[in-house]
């Protein structure tokens, strides 16, 4: 409590540097488990991407085994069927060809329950839908890449680029690790997910170049310590923002899916709740280090950190810069407002003539 506390009243009580490093493995771990399980399982693409029959079945006696055993009547023993709620079947068959989907109705109708609703889709327009998604995440990149690149600097876009890619290959992996399945609403939730780590990463690089055209001019702090003091400074924004984001999206998935049985909202919100902590996550402790170690091989921010370590001053462990030397303005940028720079600041001030007419030029002598 006292950390947040001093978080929230914009001290420097946390040395993120000094968590970098495990984050990274935690990062790493976790990333392996998810392409793992990609690899082994791969993914429970839904009904738009991979084409076939659905249908759900109202009824009450019928269970999972039962409803396989009347589908290998029909050879569609290996439809997956899937229990929503207490009384409803989900089934999901690969069979595209209408004749025969509509004999699998019959079935179902003869000998389960109600079929209520009745979906069929193409592989034509599975394949068709798979693509346009894969277009839209590489332009989605390319135009992130070029904005962030021309609005900051390509080391800022680099690293905001691998924490998003970080945060979709983990979305992607509990999405694998867990089944769940993957339809049209979850590459939206996807993309939205995007948007958000972007917006969390570039609210820190805009606080570190605030910092650093502030302190900077001083060279009394290298960029890894400057940016420690951003990250402090935005932390709790980013702690706030991702649980006043999280709050509605959890009600959603517990009310919605869990309680009321809308499968739908569970595929959308579960995306979207591992997307906000992921992103709040990645833009911390992944787009910031990686951003500062690029920035610490700068020749400008080398020089520093020599003419310090010069001064006995020791990299071991992070300094923290005290609120009031934060708060310091930046004096070159006055003196540029001001108009006074360079040796004319020890002249006085040139006075002005306050009169109408000019004075009469002095005659040479000859």
């Amino acid at each position: 409590m006292k950390t947040l506390k001093s978080l929230y009243l914009g001290e420097n009580p946390v040395n993120f540097p000094n968590l970098w490093k495990r984050a990274f493995i935690a990062s790493l771990t976790v990333l392996i488990i998810g392409i793992g399980s990609f690899v082994v399982r791969g993914l429970n693409l839904g009904l738009d991407f991979e084409g076939g029959t659905s249908y759900e079945v109202r009824s009450s006696s019928m269970t999972v085994s039962d409803t396989r055993e009347v589908l290998s009547s029909l050879g569609a023993a290996d439809s997956r069927v899937q229990k929503v709620g207490d009384d409803l079947l989900r089934v999901r068959s690969d069979i595209d060809d209408p004749q025969k989907a509509n004999e699998l109705r019959e079935l179902l109708e003869n000998q389960i329950g109600v079929v209520e609703t009745f979906e069929q889709v193409g592989p034509t327009w599975g394949s068709d839908v798979t693509s346009k998604a894969i277009k839209a995440l590489l332009v989605f990149f390319v135009v992130v890449a070029v904005y962030l690149t021309v609005r900051l600097e390509w080391k800022m876009a680099l690293g905001a680029l691998v924490a998003v890619v970080h945060d979709i290959i983990i979305s992607v992996g509990v999405y694998s690790f867990f089944q769940f399945e993957i339809t049209p609403a979850t590459v939206v939730a996807f993309l939205t997910i995007m948007g958000y780590s972007l917006y969390d990463t570039i609210v820190v690089y805009d606080k570190v170049r605030e910092i650093t055209g502030r302190l900077g001019a001083t060279e009394k702090y290298s960029y890894t310590e400057m940016m420690n003091l951003a990250l402090n400074r935005v932390a709790m924004r980013s702690i706030n923002t991702s649980i006043s984001s999280a709050l509605p999206v959890l009600s959603l998935l517990v009310i919605g899916a869990l309680i009321m049985g809308a499968t739908t909202l569970q595929e959308f919100s579960v995306a979207l709740l591992v997307g906000i902590l992921v992103g709040s996550y990645s833009s911390i402790f992944l787009a910031s280090s990686l951003v500062s170690r690029l920035k610490e091989r700068e020749e400008r921010w080398q020089q520093v950190r020599s003419r310090l370590e010069q001064k006995g001053i020791k990299f071991e462990n992070v300094r923290k810069i005290d609120r009031q030397e934060a708060s310091k303005p930046d004096l070159k940028k006055k003196e540029r407002i001001e108009g006074v720079r360079g040796p004319a600041r020890g002249r006085p001030a040139p006075t002005r003539n306050s009169g109408s007419i000019p004075p009469r030029p002095r005659k040479k002598r000859r």
